[in-house]
């Protein structure tokens, strides 16, 4: 693409702006500063939408992580006594701050991912929007008070923080994921260390810059760390370090077994997963499907396919099945794919080499099993990591293209004849995160909503799959790995409940027995 059809952002300038057009160090903590940028491997940042290099990022190590724990760890001892309005009112200027920088921010986040830059901002207003939630909470805390069985004595609940709360990130919302449990894990009186996915090393770095801007006005240094290393023997030793109380991760299920195997063998700590999500909608034989076949488009095309939250399977009535995927079809010849450089983009490409080749390996495997490609599957031909969104349609639930989170933008087409069938093909996956119903019937849509329906942890009704509110609780059930972060109380998942019981009478049970 020519420069002059780069119209959204200058490149140069952005990368000049947060300091990236050098090689960075990957390394942040305040009693270090930004590490040292010599004698590490460099991570090499490239725009999945040309393949140009953009960055360079030299790895952490195993000599910085141990500096930034140790001050994790001090840090956190004199962050939990200050009163959680104080930490909110912290957490609450960095989102300021990202808002204030939210044209050059997203232009980091669209060279990092590849999303448009529209999407960019979507993800960064989330973030913006969970520091007002975060906020907010960090003056409604609650406990309770319980009723004791002893007189003249007072018993009642209340949640402390943990200590230092591990954070690591999947490659496809950079900023959100940080935000929804960093913010809530500061507010709770914890310190972050953040290991983002070194696929988008350019995002975490800035995001650090005006995390330190805001630490610096208002005397919080030290919360938040940034580790960002090139193996994964490094990056382990956060998950087994004894020192971090709880981790937090968002990615694949399969690494999120390895992280419960090593946090589970040490008694005490915590983890919390997000994990795959093969999520799937009904269109019932009552639903509009003009509004199904619009909110079903960005469920599928939106980020490339690669939301946790992605539309992944549509469970049709057999009456409106043809009619619904025609309405598909038209309406995802009105996404525009391109660069995200360039003004009218929708969607960008993928992120990198390997899921363009998973889009074709489930594009195949779902041909083999006998199913049809009736639109897009193909991989365009330009520069850059760009592919058709693809409908297939005659898939069974058992077909692997159906049974398996493939993050990219495809969707599988199943039919039904009776609810009670279709409610059993929707759940009849390993993951449990999102899912939906498109329909106006009542009874249909109590039944999805009933403990015989969805058994997900988000449920939407006549939307797509996608988006996330920050007031509600996010996360899911089974292989999603049963972690909840954003709103609701998700933030007790960052605090450790204590039981307390005064005695304030002056008496004891035993002074009818002993004499002193």
């Amino acid at each position: 693409m020519s420069e002059t059809t780069k119209t959204l952002f200058d490149t140069e300038k952005v990368l000049a702006e947060f300091g990236l057009d050098r090689v960075h160090p990957g390394t942040y903590t305040d009693s270090l500063g930004w590490g040292s940028a010599e004698s590490r491997p460099v991570i090499e940042a490239r725009c999945p939408a040309d393949g140009e290099l953009v960055g360079r990022v030299a790895a952490s190590n195993a000599g910085d992580y141990e500096l930034i724990v140790a001050a994790a760890v001090e840090t956190q001892k004199k962050w939990r006594m200050v009163p959680a309005p104080r930490r909110g009112e912290f957490v609450r200027r960095i989102g300021q701050l990202i808002e204030e920088n939210l044209d050059s921010l997203a232009a980091v986040v669209s060279l990092d991912t590849g999303k448009s830059t529209m999407e960019a901002k979507g993800e960064l207003r989330e973030a913006i929007d969970m520091s007002t939630l975060a906020a907010g909470q960090a003056r409604m805390m609650y406990g309770f008070t319980q009723q004791s069985q002893r007189a003249e004595h007072r018993m009642y609940d209340q949640w402390l923080p943990l200590g230092v709360v591990g954070l690591i990130s999947a490659y496809n919302f950079p900023a959100a994921v940080w935000a929804q449990n960093g913010f809530l894990s500061a507010i709770a009186g914890n310190t972050v260390i953040w290991k983002p996915s070194p696929k988008v090393p350019l995002t975490a770095i800035a995001v650090q810059k005006l995390v330190n801007k805001a630490a610096a006005e208002l005397g919080c240094e030290g919360v938040f760390s940034l580790f960002i290393p090139e193996d994964n023997a490094v990056a382990e030793r956060l998950i087994a370090d004894t020192r971090v109380a709880m981790i937090s991760f968002t990615g694949s299920t399969t690494v999120g077994r390895r992280v419960s195997d090593i946090v589970g063998s040490t008694l005490g700590r915590r983890y919390q997963l997000e994990c795959s999500g093969n999520n799937g909608c009904i269109v019932d034989e009552t639903a509009d499907l003009e509004l199904a076949a619009k909110a079903l488009t960005f469920g599928v095309v939106g980020t490339t396919g690669q939301r946790c939250t992605s539309t992944r399977r549509v469970i049709a009535h057999v009456s409106i099945a043809d009619e619904l995927v025609e309405l598909m079809k038209k309406s995802f010849d009105q996404i525009t794919i391109g660069d995200p450089r360039e003004k009218d983009t929708v969607v960008g490409p993928l992120i990198d080499e390997q899921a363009v080749a998973d889009y074709q390996r489930v594009l195949a495997g779902a041909e083999r099993d006998g199913a049809t490609v009736v639109y897009g599957g193909k991989v365009i031909e330009r520069p850059g990591l760009y592919v058709e969104p693809a409908i297939v349609t005659g898939v069974e639930p058992h077909f692997e293209v159906a049974q398996s989170e493939t993050f990219v933008p495809i969707v599988s087409v199943l039919t039904y004849d009776a609810l009670d069938e279709a409610i059993e093909i929707h759940n009849g996956v390993a993951q449990g995160l999102a899912s939906g119903i498109h329909s106006t019937n009542l009874t249909n849509i109590e039944t999805f909503l009933s403990a015989r329906g969805s058994d997900c942890g988000i449920v939407r009704i006549n939307m797509g799959t996608t988006g996330a509110d920050v007031g509600a609780a996010f996360g899911g059930e089974k292989e999603t790995g049963g972690g909840r972060t954003a709103g609701s109380d998700a933030w007790k998942g960052f605090m450790r409940r204590q039981s307390v019981c005064v005695n304030w009478g002056g008496t004891s049970a035993w002074d009818s027995r002993i004499n002193l």
